[in-house]
């Protein structure tokens, strides 16, 4: 079965943006991604930014999509 490309929008995408700017603050990473942009971060930069967004983050934020569906479809 083919993988679909579609996006389930469970988490608000400017929630995920503040993440990378979060963990690009801890990282020191954010004074070159204001004045560089993103387009001129190192693969390794930009790896290091999603290693820590693809760690615990996700988990937390799985849970917090699973709360607010249960609290809109109630259980």
């Amino acid at each position: 079965m083919a993988r679909s490309n579609r996006r389930t929008n469970l988490v608000d995408e400017s929630l995920l943006d503040q993440f990378k700017y979060e963990i690009a603050d801890e990282l020191g990473l954010r004074e070159k991604i204001d004045s560089q942009g993103w387009p001129n971060m190192t693969s390794r930069e930009c790896g290091k930014i999603g290693g820590k967004i693809g760690g615990n983050m996700v988990k937390v934020m799985i849970r917090n999509a699973e709360q607010m569906l249960m609290n809109q479809y109630g259980e």
